[in-house]
Protein backbone atom coordinates (compact mmCIF):
# COMPACT_ATOMS: atom_id res chain seq x y z
CA UNK A 1 0.00 0.00 0.00
CA UNK A 2 1.30 3.24 -0.67
CA UNK A 3 2.10 5.51 2.47
CA UNK A 4 0.26 8.61 1.92
CA UNK A 5 -2.98 5.73 1.79
CA UNK A 6 -1.53 3.88 5.07
CA UNK A 7 -1.65 7.58 6.38
CA UNK A 8 -5.08 8.20 5.84
CA UNK A 9 -6.13 4.61 6.64
CA UNK A 10 -4.56 4.95 9.75
CA UNK A 11 -6.71 8.75 10.00
CA UNK A 12 -9.66 6.49 9.75
CA UNK A 13 -9.52 4.30 12.17
CA UNK A 14 -9.27 6.91 14.76
CA UNK A 15 -12.61 8.16 13.75
CA UNK A 16 -10.97 11.01 11.72
CA UNK A 17 -14.00 12.39 9.29
CA UNK A 18 -12.52 15.94 8.54
CA UNK A 19 -9.10 17.37 8.00
CA UNK A 20 -9.10 21.17 8.18
CA UNK A 21 -6.08 22.51 6.10
CA UNK A 22 -4.31 24.23 2.91
CA UNK A 23 -3.11 21.94 0.36
CA UNK A 24 0.60 22.73 -0.90
CA UNK A 25 3.01 20.95 -3.36
CA UNK A 26 4.98 18.70 -0.28
CA UNK A 27 1.38 17.46 1.24
CA UNK A 28 0.24 16.14 -2.95
CA UNK A 29 0.65 12.60 -2.05
CA UNK A 30 -1.97 12.78 0.85
CA UNK A 31 -4.24 15.41 -0.88
CA UNK A 32 -4.64 13.03 -3.93
CA UNK A 33 -4.97 10.05 -2.08
CA UNK A 34 -8.36 12.14 0.03
CA UNK A 35 -9.85 11.41 -2.60
CA UNK A 36 -10.66 7.68 -2.09
CA UNK A 37 -11.11 8.31 1.80
CA UNK A 38 -14.15 8.88 3.87
CA UNK A 39 -12.33 11.92 5.41
CA UNK A 40 -13.47 15.26 4.18
CA UNK A 41 -11.18 17.99 3.74
CA UNK A 42 -12.27 21.32 4.54
CA UNK A 43 -10.19 24.02 2.31
CA UNK A 44 -9.31 27.34 4.60
CA UNK A 45 -8.06 30.27 3.60
CA UNK A 46 -5.32 30.49 6.01
CA UNK A 47 -3.92 27.53 8.01
CA UNK A 48 -4.06 29.19 10.87
CA UNK A 49 -7.76 29.09 10.14
CA UNK A 50 -7.46 25.51 9.74
CA UNK A 51 -6.10 24.77 13.28
CA UNK A 52 -8.62 27.33 15.29
CA UNK A 53 -10.90 24.87 13.55
CA UNK A 54 -9.59 21.85 14.83
CA UNK A 55 -8.49 23.15 18.24
CA UNK A 56 -12.41 23.44 18.95
CA UNK A 57 -13.18 20.40 16.92
CA UNK A 58 -11.01 18.45 19.82
CA UNK A 59 -12.34 20.43 23.06
CA UNK A 60 -16.10 20.14 21.59
CA UNK A 61 -15.84 16.43 20.92
CA UNK A 62 -12.78 15.62 22.92
CA UNK A 63 -12.00 13.59 19.32
CA UNK A 64 -8.38 15.14 18.73
CA UNK A 65 -9.16 17.60 15.65
CA UNK A 66 -6.61 17.28 12.47
CA UNK A 67 -4.92 19.85 10.56
CA UNK A 68 -3.10 19.91 7.75
CA UNK A 69 -0.24 22.45 6.33
CA UNK A 70 2.73 22.05 3.75
CA UNK A 71 6.23 22.92 5.02
CA UNK A 72 7.99 26.44 5.52
CA UNK A 73 5.45 28.83 5.89
CA UNK A 74 2.48 26.84 5.61
CA UNK A 75 3.95 25.20 9.18
CA UNK A 76 4.71 28.14 10.26
CA UNK A 77 1.26 29.95 9.66
CA UNK A 78 -0.16 26.87 11.36
CA UNK A 79 1.69 27.27 14.33
CA UNK A 80 -0.42 29.86 16.43
CA UNK A 81 -3.31 27.60 16.57
CA UNK A 82 -1.35 24.24 17.07
CA UNK A 83 0.25 26.00 20.41
CA UNK A 84 -3.26 27.52 21.63
CA UNK A 85 -4.49 24.19 21.61
CA UNK A 86 -1.95 22.59 23.60
CA UNK A 87 -1.40 25.47 26.41
CA UNK A 88 -5.54 25.55 26.02
CA UNK A 89 -5.62 21.50 26.82
CA UNK A 90 -7.49 20.88 23.60
CA UNK A 91 -6.92 17.49 21.96
CA UNK A 92 -5.22 17.92 18.44
CA UNK A 93 -2.55 16.00 15.71
CA UNK A 94 -1.03 18.09 13.00
CA UNK A 95 0.34 17.17 10.02
CA UNK A 96 2.80 19.17 7.73
CA UNK A 97 4.74 18.73 4.49
CA UNK A 98 8.28 17.94 4.62
CA UNK A 99 11.09 18.42 1.69
CA UNK A 100 12.41 15.17 0.37
CA UNK A 101 14.79 13.35 3.32
CA UNK A 102 18.07 13.38 0.89
CA UNK A 103 18.09 17.14 1.37
CA UNK A 104 17.15 17.60 4.65
CA UNK A 105 20.88 17.82 5.88
CA UNK A 106 21.83 20.66 3.86
CA UNK A 107 20.09 24.08 3.10
CA UNK A 108 17.70 23.74 0.41
CA UNK A 109 14.26 25.25 -1.09
CA UNK A 110 12.03 25.53 1.98
CA UNK A 111 13.35 23.65 4.29
CA UNK A 112 13.39 24.48 7.97
CA UNK A 113 13.63 21.78 10.96
CA UNK A 114 9.99 22.55 11.96
CA UNK A 115 9.87 19.13 14.29
CA UNK A 116 12.18 21.18 16.60
CA UNK A 117 10.31 24.43 16.35
CA UNK A 118 7.28 22.68 17.20
CA UNK A 119 8.67 20.90 20.50
CA UNK A 120 8.08 23.65 22.66
CA UNK A 121 4.24 24.27 21.89
CA UNK A 122 3.55 20.31 21.31
CA UNK A 123 3.25 17.01 23.55
CA UNK A 124 5.19 14.53 21.13
CA UNK A 125 6.60 16.31 17.85
CA UNK A 126 7.54 13.13 15.40
CA UNK A 127 9.28 13.02 11.74
CA UNK A 128 8.26 9.68 9.75
CA UNK A 129 11.13 8.54 8.03
CA UNK A 130 10.26 5.25 7.37
CA UNK A 131 6.56 4.32 5.83
CA UNK A 132 6.70 1.27 7.89
CA UNK A 133 6.48 2.99 11.42
CA UNK A 134 2.66 5.01 10.27
CA UNK A 135 1.00 2.80 12.18
CA UNK A 136 2.55 2.91 15.27
CA UNK A 137 3.64 7.27 15.28
CA UNK A 138 -0.68 8.14 14.34
CA UNK A 139 -1.67 5.29 17.18
CA UNK A 140 0.84 7.20 19.87
CA UNK A 141 0.23 10.66 18.01
CA UNK A 142 -4.16 10.38 19.38
CA UNK A 143 -2.89 8.17 22.42
CA UNK A 144 -0.48 11.38 23.33
CA UNK A 145 -2.72 13.79 22.20
CA UNK A 146 -5.93 13.16 24.92
CA UNK A 147 -4.04 11.24 27.81
CA UNK A 148 -3.10 13.08 30.90
CA UNK A 149 -3.88 16.51 30.00
CA UNK A 150 -4.94 16.80 26.49
CA UNK A 151 -2.73 18.78 24.18
CA UNK A 152 -1.23 18.81 20.57
CA UNK A 153 1.00 16.34 18.23
CA UNK A 154 2.85 16.99 15.24
CA UNK A 155 3.32 14.81 12.41
CA UNK A 156 5.87 15.53 9.66
CA UNK A 157 5.79 13.45 6.61
CA UNK A 158 8.42 14.31 4.04
CA UNK A 159 6.95 14.19 0.22
CA UNK A 160 9.25 10.89 -0.62
CA UNK A 161 8.57 9.17 2.33
CA UNK A 162 4.30 9.69 1.18
CA UNK A 163 5.21 7.97 -1.83
CA UNK A 164 6.79 4.47 -0.49
CA UNK A 165 5.39 1.67 -0.19
CA UNK A 166 4.59 0.04 3.13
CA UNK A 167 3.89 -3.61 4.20
CA UNK A 168 2.36 -2.83 7.47
CA UNK A 169 -1.27 -2.66 8.78
CA UNK A 170 -3.31 0.22 10.63
CA UNK A 171 -4.38 -0.37 14.48
CA UNK A 172 -5.33 1.43 17.37
CA UNK A 173 -4.98 0.89 21.13
CA UNK A 174 -6.99 0.52 24.06
CA UNK A 175 -8.61 3.19 25.85
CA UNK A 176 -9.73 1.89 29.12
CA UNK A 177 -7.74 4.17 31.00
CA UNK A 178 -9.95 6.94 30.12
CA UNK A 179 -12.24 5.45 33.57
CA UNK A 180 -9.57 5.39 36.16
CA UNK A 181 -10.82 7.00 39.40
CA UNK A 182 -9.07 7.20 42.79
CA UNK A 183 -9.36 5.19 46.12
CA UNK A 184 -12.07 5.19 49.14
CA UNK A 185 -9.06 6.11 51.26
CA UNK A 186 -8.20 9.19 49.25
CA UNK A 187 -11.71 10.32 49.04
CA UNK A 188 -12.41 9.56 53.06
CA UNK A 189 -9.21 12.14 54.02
CA UNK A 190 -10.29 14.74 51.42
CA UNK A 191 -14.14 14.18 52.76
CA UNK A 192 -12.69 14.80 56.27
CA UNK A 193 -10.57 17.52 55.70
CA UNK A 194 -14.19 19.53 54.35
CA UNK A 195 -15.25 18.29 58.42
CA UNK A 196 -12.31 19.99 59.77
CA UNK A 197 -12.41 23.44 57.72
CA UNK A 198 -14.50 25.81 58.66
CA UNK A 199 -13.86 28.01 55.44
CA UNK A 200 -13.34 25.44 52.57
CA UNK A 201 -14.70 26.69 48.91
CA UNK A 202 -14.02 25.05 45.07
CA UNK A 203 -12.81 26.41 42.48
CA UNK A 204 -13.16 24.67 39.15
CA UNK A 205 -11.08 24.63 36.23
CA UNK A 206 -11.24 24.21 32.64
CA UNK A 207 -10.84 20.23 33.11
CA UNK A 208 -14.40 20.15 35.26
CA UNK A 209 -15.68 21.94 31.78
CA UNK A 210 -13.65 19.03 29.68
CA UNK A 211 -15.16 16.34 31.62
CA UNK A 212 -18.84 17.61 31.49
CA UNK A 213 -19.10 16.69 35.16
CA UNK A 214 -21.81 19.66 35.89
CA UNK A 215 -24.04 16.77 37.33
CA UNK A 216 -21.53 14.94 39.64
CA UNK A 217 -20.64 18.72 40.71
CA UNK A 218 -23.84 19.56 41.29
CA UNK A 219 -24.76 16.52 43.41
CA UNK A 220 -21.16 16.70 45.11
CA UNK A 221 -22.25 20.58 46.08
CA UNK A 222 -25.96 19.27 47.30
CA UNK A 223 -24.62 17.01 49.56
CA UNK A 224 -21.35 19.84 50.77
CA UNK A 225 -23.35 23.03 50.40
CA UNK A 226 -19.92 24.29 49.35
CA UNK A 227 -19.43 27.70 47.81
CA UNK A 228 -17.50 27.52 44.00
CA UNK A 229 -15.84 30.04 41.56
CA UNK A 230 -14.74 28.89 38.25
CA UNK A 231 -11.89 30.45 36.13
CA UNK A 232 -12.56 31.77 32.58
CA UNK A 233 -12.23 28.50 30.89
CA UNK A 234 -14.15 26.72 33.73
CA UNK A 235 -17.25 28.57 32.84
CA UNK A 236 -20.36 25.89 32.76
CA UNK A 237 -18.68 23.82 34.75
CA UNK A 238 -21.39 24.47 37.51
CA UNK A 239 -24.44 26.97 35.87
CA UNK A 240 -24.08 30.38 36.72
CA UNK A 241 -27.49 30.59 38.57
CA UNK A 242 -26.22 27.95 41.35
CA UNK A 243 -27.06 29.88 44.05
CA UNK A 244 -23.86 29.43 45.74
CA UNK A 245 -22.12 30.50 42.94
CA UNK A 246 -19.28 32.80 43.64
CA UNK A 247 -18.82 33.51 39.70
CA UNK A 248 -15.61 34.18 37.86
CA UNK A 249 -12.26 34.19 38.91
CA UNK A 250 -9.13 35.77 36.93
CA UNK A 251 -9.40 39.34 36.05
CA UNK A 252 -6.74 41.00 35.79
CA UNK A 253 -7.54 43.00 38.79
CA UNK A 254 -8.87 42.23 42.53
CA UNK A 255 -12.27 41.54 41.64
CA UNK A 256 -14.52 40.62 44.46
CA UNK A 257 -14.44 37.35 44.63
CA UNK A 258 -11.18 37.27 46.02
CA UNK A 259 -12.34 38.73 49.40
CA UNK A 260 -13.83 34.79 49.26
CA UNK A 261 -10.68 33.50 48.53
CA UNK A 262 -8.76 35.62 51.40
CA UNK A 263 -10.60 34.04 53.44
CA UNK A 264 -10.92 30.34 52.53
CA UNK A 265 -8.95 27.47 54.36
CA UNK A 266 -9.37 24.66 52.24
CA UNK A 267 -9.79 24.88 48.41
CA UNK A 268 -10.33 21.90 46.72
CA UNK A 269 -9.22 22.82 42.79
CA UNK A 270 -10.87 20.51 40.19
CA UNK A 271 -10.14 20.57 37.09
CA UNK A 272 -7.64 23.96 37.40
CA UNK A 273 -4.62 24.28 35.55
CA UNK A 274 -2.44 26.91 36.57
CA UNK A 275 -2.28 28.09 32.72
CA UNK A 276 -6.25 29.64 33.51
CA UNK A 277 -4.91 32.11 36.34
CA UNK A 278 -1.80 31.71 38.60
CA UNK A 279 -1.81 30.46 42.14
CA UNK A 280 -0.55 33.41 43.34
CA UNK A 281 -3.45 35.60 42.89
CA UNK A 282 -5.47 33.63 44.87
CA UNK A 283 -3.64 31.77 47.39
CA UNK A 284 -3.59 34.95 49.58
CA UNK A 285 -4.70 35.46 53.25
CA UNK A 286 -5.82 33.07 55.20
CA UNK A 287 -3.22 29.71 55.26
CA UNK A 288 -4.70 27.24 52.84
CA UNK A 289 -4.94 23.42 52.34
CA UNK A 290 -5.23 22.38 49.00
CA UNK A 291 -6.58 19.14 47.23
CA UNK A 292 -5.83 19.18 43.38
CA UNK A 293 -8.50 16.87 41.47
CA UNK A 294 -7.39 16.42 37.95
CA UNK A 295 -6.75 14.07 35.06
CA UNK A 296 -2.68 14.99 35.88
CA UNK A 297 -0.25 15.47 38.53
CA UNK A 298 0.15 19.34 39.96
CA UNK A 299 2.63 21.73 38.35
CA UNK A 300 5.43 22.41 41.13
CA UNK A 301 5.04 25.87 42.69
CA UNK A 302 5.97 27.67 45.60
CA UNK A 303 1.86 28.62 45.95
CA UNK A 304 0.20 25.25 45.35
CA UNK A 305 1.72 22.56 46.82
CA UNK A 306 -1.79 20.22 47.41
CA UNK A 307 -1.99 17.95 50.29
CA UNK A 308 -3.69 15.40 48.24
CA UNK A 309 -3.89 14.90 44.46
CA UNK A 310 -6.66 12.96 43.03
CA UNK A 311 -5.44 11.80 39.62
CA UNK A 312 -7.70 10.50 37.12
CA UNK A 313 -11.50 10.54 34.75
CA UNK A 314 -12.67 13.82 36.99
CA UNK A 315 -15.92 12.46 36.58
CA UNK A 316 -15.49 9.17 37.59
CA UNK A 317 -13.46 10.80 40.75
CA UNK A 318 -16.93 12.82 41.73
CA UNK A 319 -19.00 9.55 41.05
CA UNK A 320 -16.99 7.87 43.55
CA UNK A 321 -17.22 10.82 46.18
CA UNK A 322 -21.05 11.07 45.66
CA UNK A 323 -21.52 7.29 45.75
CA UNK A 324 -19.57 7.43 49.56
CA UNK A 325 -21.40 10.51 50.80
CA UNK A 326 -24.68 8.82 49.58
CA UNK A 327 -24.31 5.63 51.33
CA UNK A 328 -22.75 6.70 54.51
CA UNK A 329 -23.23 9.00 57.82
CA UNK A 330 -19.92 9.13 58.16
CA UNK A 331 -19.70 12.33 57.24
CA UNK A 332 -22.94 13.93 58.10
CA UNK A 333 -21.28 16.87 59.35
CA UNK A 334 -19.64 17.83 55.80
CA UNK A 335 -22.52 20.64 55.38
CA UNK A 336 -22.43 23.50 57.16
CA UNK A 337 -23.40 27.03 56.94
CA UNK A 338 -21.14 29.54 55.31
CA UNK A 339 -22.64 33.22 56.43
CA UNK A 340 -19.26 34.85 54.84
CA UNK A 341 -19.63 33.23 51.70
CA UNK A 342 -22.89 33.96 51.58
CA UNK A 343 -22.75 37.36 51.87
CA UNK A 344 -19.93 37.44 49.72
CA UNK A 345 -22.22 36.12 46.64
CA UNK A 346 -25.07 38.76 47.42
CA UNK A 347 -22.36 41.03 46.76
CA UNK A 348 -21.13 39.73 44.05
CA UNK A 349 -24.39 38.83 42.32
CA UNK A 350 -25.32 42.54 43.03
CA UNK A 351 -22.66 43.98 41.70
CA UNK A 352 -22.36 41.33 38.59
CA UNK A 353 -26.31 42.38 37.68
CA UNK A 354 -25.97 46.33 38.03
CA UNK A 355 -26.30 48.61 35.06
CA UNK A 356 -27.80 45.80 33.03
CA UNK A 357 -30.63 47.55 31.27
CA UNK A 358 -28.41 50.72 30.49
CA UNK A 359 -29.97 52.52 27.53
CA UNK A 360 -26.59 54.68 26.46
CA UNK A 361 -25.07 54.80 23.50
CA UNK A 362 -22.10 53.15 22.63
CA UNK A 363 -23.50 50.01 24.08
CA UNK A 364 -21.81 49.59 27.46
CA UNK A 365 -20.21 45.86 27.82
CA UNK A 366 -22.94 45.01 30.32
CA UNK A 367 -25.77 45.80 28.36
CA UNK A 368 -25.01 44.14 25.56
CA UNK A 369 -23.61 40.79 27.34
CA UNK A 370 -27.09 40.77 29.33
CA UNK A 371 -28.97 41.15 25.64
CA UNK A 372 -27.08 38.36 23.93
CA UNK A 373 -27.58 36.28 27.42
CA UNK A 374 -30.97 36.87 27.32
CA UNK A 375 -31.49 36.23 23.65
CA UNK A 376 -29.20 32.91 23.74
CA UNK A 377 -30.64 29.30 25.15
CA UNK A 378 -28.81 27.81 27.71
CA UNK A 379 -27.27 24.83 25.24
CA UNK A 380 -26.48 27.78 23.13
CA UNK A 381 -22.56 28.84 22.04
CA UNK A 382 -20.87 31.96 22.68
CA UNK A 383 -17.09 32.39 21.77
CA UNK A 384 -14.82 34.81 23.04
CA UNK A 385 -11.88 36.10 21.31
CA UNK A 386 -9.06 37.82 22.94
CA UNK A 387 -9.68 41.22 24.02
CA UNK A 388 -11.06 44.05 26.31
CA UNK A 389 -14.26 41.94 25.51
CA UNK A 390 -13.33 38.73 27.14
CA UNK A 391 -12.96 40.48 30.31
CA UNK A 392 -16.50 41.66 30.55
CA UNK A 393 -17.67 38.06 29.26
CA UNK A 394 -15.53 36.31 31.98
CA UNK A 395 -17.31 38.41 34.54
CA UNK A 396 -20.78 39.21 33.22
CA UNK A 397 -21.30 36.42 31.02
CA UNK A 398 -23.17 33.68 32.92
CA UNK A 399 -23.06 30.06 31.47
CA UNK A 400 -25.64 27.35 32.34
CA UNK A 401 -24.05 24.19 30.55
CA UNK A 402 -20.11 22.96 30.30
CA UNK A 403 -19.30 23.55 26.52
CA UNK A 404 -21.39 25.98 25.69
CA UNK A 405 -19.07 29.34 26.31
CA UNK A 406 -15.19 29.76 25.55
CA UNK A 407 -12.75 31.79 26.36
CA UNK A 408 -8.95 31.17 25.75
CA UNK A 409 -7.22 31.95 28.93
CA UNK A 410 -3.90 29.73 28.32
CA UNK A 411 -2.21 30.84 25.26
CA UNK A 412 -4.71 33.62 24.79
CA UNK A 413 -4.63 34.00 20.95
CA UNK A 414 -5.86 36.79 18.86
CA UNK A 415 -8.20 35.82 16.09
CA UNK A 416 -9.66 32.59 16.78
CA UNK A 417 -13.10 33.10 17.87
CA UNK A 418 -14.40 33.18 14.29
CA UNK A 419 -12.58 29.85 13.12
CA UNK A 420 -13.69 28.25 16.33
CA UNK A 421 -17.41 29.22 16.03
CA UNK A 422 -17.43 27.70 12.42
CA UNK A 423 -16.52 24.50 13.38
CA UNK A 424 -18.93 24.76 16.60
CA UNK A 425 -21.92 25.07 14.19
CA UNK A 426 -20.27 22.74 11.94
CA UNK A 427 -21.03 20.18 14.50
CA UNK A 428 -24.28 21.52 16.26
CA UNK A 429 -25.99 22.96 13.85
CA UNK A 430 -29.18 22.68 15.73
CA UNK A 431 -27.64 25.29 18.27
CA UNK A 432 -27.06 29.39 17.66
CA UNK A 433 -23.50 29.99 17.67
CA UNK A 434 -22.05 33.85 18.59
CA UNK A 435 -18.27 34.41 18.05
CA UNK A 436 -17.86 37.59 20.13
CA UNK A 437 -14.87 39.84 18.68
CA UNK A 438 -13.18 43.01 19.19
CA UNK A 439 -12.34 44.95 15.87
CA UNK A 440 -8.73 43.89 16.51
CA UNK A 441 -9.30 40.62 16.64
CA UNK A 442 -12.16 40.48 13.72
CA UNK A 443 -9.44 41.45 11.20
CA UNK A 444 -6.80 38.84 12.19
CA UNK A 445 -9.27 36.34 11.11
CA UNK A 446 -11.17 38.40 8.81
CA UNK A 447 -10.38 35.50 5.92
CA UNK A 448 -12.26 33.02 8.08
CA UNK A 449 -15.79 34.77 6.59
CA UNK A 450 -14.71 33.07 3.24
CA UNK A 451 -14.92 30.27 4.51
CA UNK A 452 -17.83 30.34 6.81
CA UNK A 453 -19.10 31.57 3.43
CA UNK A 454 -17.89 28.56 1.02
CA UNK A 455 -19.56 26.02 3.57
CA UNK A 456 -22.44 27.95 3.99
CA UNK A 457 -22.60 28.10 7.98
CA UNK A 458 -24.66 30.60 9.89
CA UNK A 459 -22.25 31.64 12.41
CA UNK A 460 -22.89 35.33 14.12
CA UNK A 461 -19.99 37.31 14.77
CA UNK A 462 -20.37 40.46 17.01
CA UNK A 463 -18.04 42.74 16.87
CA UNK A 464 -17.13 45.48 19.85
CA UNK A 465 -15.86 48.41 17.76
CA UNK A 466 -14.11 51.52 19.28
CA UNK A 467 -10.80 51.36 17.32
CA UNK A 468 -8.03 50.13 19.59
CA UNK A 469 -6.66 47.56 21.02
CA UNK A 470 -8.90 47.71 23.47
CA UNK A 471 -7.24 45.56 26.42
CA UNK A 472 -3.93 46.70 25.80
CA UNK A 473 -5.01 50.03 26.31
CA UNK A 474 -7.07 49.13 29.16
CA UNK A 475 -3.86 47.69 31.17
CA UNK A 476 -1.60 50.47 29.92
CA UNK A 477 -4.10 52.99 31.44
CA UNK A 478 -4.21 50.68 34.68
CA UNK A 479 -0.72 50.98 34.66
CA UNK A 480 0.76 54.13 33.17
CA UNK A 481 -2.26 56.56 33.03
CA UNK A 482 -1.91 57.19 29.54
CA UNK A 483 -1.70 54.54 26.66
CA UNK A 484 0.46 54.24 23.09
CA UNK A 485 0.00 53.34 19.40
CA UNK A 486 -3.22 51.07 20.46
CA UNK A 487 -5.28 53.13 18.29
CA UNK A 488 -6.99 51.59 14.78
CA UNK A 489 -7.80 53.09 11.78
CA UNK A 490 -11.59 53.71 11.35
CA UNK A 491 -12.33 50.80 8.37
CA UNK A 492 -16.36 50.37 7.57
CA UNK A 493 -16.71 47.08 9.22
CA UNK A 494 -19.96 46.39 7.56
CA UNK A 495 -19.21 47.27 4.44
CA UNK A 496 -16.26 44.49 4.60
CA UNK A 497 -18.33 42.03 5.84
CA UNK A 498 -20.62 42.70 2.87
CA UNK A 499 -17.68 41.93 0.95
CA UNK A 500 -17.68 38.70 1.66
CA UNK A 501 -21.48 38.04 1.17
CA UNK A 502 -22.31 38.30 4.77
CA UNK A 503 -25.84 39.58 6.31
CA UNK A 504 -24.06 42.79 7.83
CA UNK A 505 -26.02 45.08 10.38
CA UNK A 506 -24.61 48.19 12.19
CA UNK A 507 -26.33 48.69 15.66
CA UNK A 508 -27.33 52.55 15.85
CA UNK A 509 -29.62 52.31 19.12
CA UNK A 510 -28.84 50.22 22.66
CA UNK A 511 -32.67 49.19 21.91
CA UNK A 512 -32.03 47.94 18.38
CA UNK A 513 -29.32 45.41 19.76
CA UNK A 514 -31.51 42.59 20.51
CA UNK A 515 -33.94 42.96 17.08
CA UNK A 516 -30.66 42.69 15.29
CA UNK A 517 -28.94 39.59 17.19
CA UNK A 518 -32.33 37.80 16.54
CA UNK A 519 -32.71 38.68 12.88
CA UNK A 520 -28.79 37.58 12.57
CA UNK A 521 -29.41 33.94 14.46
CA UNK A 522 -32.66 33.15 12.05
CA UNK A 523 -29.97 33.19 8.69
CA UNK A 524 -30.04 29.81 7.80
CA UNK A 525 -26.93 29.84 5.25
CA UNK A 526 -24.86 32.40 5.76
CA UNK A 527 -22.77 33.93 8.62
CA UNK A 528 -24.05 37.28 9.79
CA UNK A 529 -22.08 40.01 11.37
CA UNK A 530 -22.91 42.42 13.75
CA UNK A 531 -20.73 45.39 14.34
CA UNK A 532 -21.52 47.27 18.06
CA UNK A 533 -19.84 50.65 18.95
CA UNK A 534 -18.92 49.77 22.40
CA UNK A 535 -18.05 52.34 24.88
CA UNK A 536 -14.92 51.54 26.23
CA UNK A 537 -14.24 54.10 29.24
CA UNK A 538 -16.15 51.58 31.42
CA UNK A 539 -13.33 49.23 31.74
CA UNK A 540 -11.41 51.96 33.79
CA UNK A 541 -14.22 52.69 35.38
CA UNK A 542 -14.66 49.63 36.67
CA UNK A 543 -10.74 49.50 37.56
CA UNK A 544 -11.83 52.35 39.54
CA UNK A 545 -14.80 50.77 41.12
CA UNK A 546 -13.14 47.57 42.11
CA UNK A 547 -10.43 49.76 44.16
CA UNK A 548 -13.26 50.88 45.85
CA UNK A 549 -15.21 48.21 46.74
CA UNK A 550 -12.43 45.17 47.22
CA UNK A 551 -10.86 45.42 50.13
Amino acid sequence: MKASDLFLQCLELQGVKTIYGVPGEENADVMISLLDSEIDFITTRHEQTAAFMAEMHGRLTGVPGVCMATLGPGATNLLTGVAQANMDNSPLVAIIGQAETDRLHKESHQNMDSVDMYKPVTKWSVTIRDADSIPEIIAKAFKVATSGIPGAVLIELPEDIAKHDASSKAFTTDKSFEDVGTTTKQIEEVLSLIEQHEKPIILLGDGAVRFECDKELKSFLNHTKLYSAHTFMGKGAVSNLYDRSLHCVGMGMKDLVINAFEESDLVICVGYDMVEYPPSRWNVGKEKTIVHISSDVAEVDKDYIPKIEMIGNIKVILEQVNTILSKTDKFKSISKDQPYFRDQQELIEKDVRSYNDDDAFPMRPKRILHDIRETLKDEDILISDVGAHKMWVARQYGARLPKTVFISNGFCSMGGSIPSAIEAKRLYPEKNVVALCGDGGFMMSIQALATARDLNIPICVIVWEDRHYGLIKWKQEMSYNTSSHCQLSGLDLQKIANSFDCNSYLVDKSENFTNILNNALSSKDKPSVIVVPVDYSENMKLFEHLKNVVK
